[in-house]
């Protein structure tokens, strides 16, 4: 990908030949051949473009493509080790237990199934594969029922929330207040609405530093996206967005 992506510079550095030829030698003749040269740099330089683009096109499929592979195994280990652990339960008689691990079980489906029809497909996507990214952080997601945040915002401010949450949780996994060794941090993600906008409520064991906020805050700038620091140990950072497709 990188040697497509000096073709471009290598042809119009390559426009100087000519140029030095019709200075040297200026005939009609020299005016026609560094036409035609520039021409060619020119039908050159838009094949590599689009040879690049392609490949770059490429390189994105093929990222996306692993990362919802290696979610779905995930998925598929989660579910088989569920499995396992019930089957377990039952063939011991601890029915107890049994429905322990069933009403986790629907816990989870249900939400799955909620994320699944929040309907902006960057989020989904991101919180469906989280688990598999093998960041060392359990997420938990809470939403209000049916709430569907395609019907809410437009697609363009779906992308900026989607964006805003994963800098967020980034900032939170490598902000201050670290777990101890072996012990996994925790962070809860909840969705709801609160008069007329969207509200994504970020909930966990530390409050971010001014830094932290400044800087999201900047890449929020102009954006319909608006942060919320709430006066509660619990709360790491809320965001708020106006609905409106």
């Amino acid at each position: 990908m990188k040697s497509w992506k000096r073709v471009p510079w290598i042809a119009a550095c390559s426009l100087l030949i000519p140029l030095v030829f019709v200075m040297l030698y200026p005939a009609m003749i020299s005016s026609v051949v560094c036409a035609l040269w520039s021409v060619a740099v020119l039908l050159i330089s838009v094949n590599a473009m689009k040879k690049q683009a392609e490949a770059e096109r490429r390189a994105i499929i093929q990222s996306m493509e692993k990362t919802a592979i290696a979610s779905l195994n995930h998925h598929r280990h989660d579910w088989m080790n569920d499995l396992q652990v019930l089957y377990g339960y039952l063939r011991l008689g601890k029915l107890d237990k049994s429905l322990q691990c069933v009403e986790r079980i629907k816990e989870r489906v249900t939400e799955e199934s909620r994320i699944s029809r929040l309907g902006i497909p960057s989020l989904v996507f991101y919180l469906q594969s989280f688990r598999a990214s093998g960041i060392a952080l359990e997420l938990h997601v809470e939403i209000e029922d049916e709430l569907q945040l395609s019907a809410l915002v437009s697609p363009e401010d779906g992308e900026s929330l989607t964006g805003a949450i994963a800098d967020a949780i980034r900032a939170y996994q490598y902000g201050g207040g670290r777990s101890s060794w072996g012990e996994v941090r925790k962070l809860t993600l909840n969705f709801g609405q609160d008069h007329g906008d969207v509200v994504v409520r970020l909930d966990g064991d530390q409050t971010p530093d001014p830094e932290t906020l400044r800087q999201l805050s900047a890449v929020l700038k102009g954006k319909k996206v608006r942060t919320e620091q709430l006066p509660s140990e619990d709360t790491f950072i809320q965001f708020r967005m106006a609905c409106g497709i």
